[in-house]
């Protein structure tokens, strides 16, 4: 499970920074832009079905637990009680 973040940016900082906020939103943060501190537009990824997977694009992303890989009986598998 992964966490998006928001960000908030003045129209003034998203012109001088559009590249890099678009970078973010590749990266999974939703970018809400501001005029007066008030939210009047919001840069977010396209829908699944316009996305092209990317190598490499949830690294850093997915962290796996110690033991994550160890061997499980049948009834731990079906959370059965032993």
């Amino acid at each position: 499970m992964y966490m998006i973040l928001n960000m908030e940016v003045s129209i003034a900082k998203a012109e001088n920074r559009l590249p890099a906020l678009i970078r973010a939103v590749e990266s999974g943060e939703q970018v809400v832009i501001t005029s007066d501190g008030r939210p009047v537009a919001q840069l977010v990824a396209p829908p699944p079905e316009h996305r092209k997977a990317r190598f490499g694009g949830m690294k850093g992303r997915i962290r796996l637990l110690p033991g994550w890989d160890e061997p499980i009986t049948e009834e731990e598998l079906l959370g059965e009680k032993s």
